[in-house]
């Protein structure tokens, strides 16, 4: 295999989150960044990324959990990724993937990628925890309202007078649900 380039793959969950400390000090030629949860299915910048290399090019992530949702999606992109002769390296894990893998490589992926995948799940129980900890103690109040009440009670008027919701959701910057939330708040 010749030697190709070093693309970078990084994953924020959140825009406030820095992107650029998971591949610090790692020498890439190219970097593809999404700005998405973990469980969000449009990364527009990996498809991106899938599409860009080719063979005898390295992927670098920083670790399992910035590259895929869940463990099944794990090990399709990075079989995706091997059958095109390109190589993927974790950098947390300390793990390479060629495609030329033993069973041992391929196991040790699922091993990994199961753990990457309970550490998220117990993440999310201690961060419900500490919700409900703290809506017990009067703390958490939730997300603050999008619309304050007047502009509610004008969103539930037009609402019986007909127009139309999916109108009135774009117009008032809110999804169809959160105006449905609006609208049966009204008789709670």
């Amino acid at each position: 295999m010749s030697k190709g380039q070093r693309v970078g793959y990084i994953r924020v969950s959140a825009y406030d989150q820095n992107p650029e400390r998971q591949l610090e000090g790692t020498q890439l030629d190219k970097i593809y960044t999404d700005k998405a949860s973990g469980k969000d299915t449009k990364r527009p910048r990996l498809e991106a990324l899938m599409g860009f290399v080719r063979e005898g090019d390295t992927v670098i992530v920083h670790s399992m959990d910035r590259l895929a949702r869940n463990l099944d999606d794990l090990r399709s992109i990075v079989q995706r990724l091997t059958q095109k002769g390109v190589q993927v390296q974790f950098v947390k894990e300390n793990l390479a993937f060629t495609g030329e893998d033993s069973p041992m490589a391929t196991l040790m992926l699922s091993v990994m990628g199961a753990f990457a995948e309970f550490e998220r799940a117990l993440l999310k129980e201690r961060q419900r925890e500490g919700i409900a900890i703290a809506k017990q103690k009067g703390i958490y109040k939730g997300r603050k309202k999008t619309l304050n009440p007047e502009q509610a009670q004008i969103l539930r008027q037009r609402t019986r007078q007909g127009e139309k919701k999916s109108a009135l959701a774009k117009e008032f910057g809110i999804s169809r649900e959160t105006l449905y939330q609006y609208l049966r708040a009204e008789y709670t």
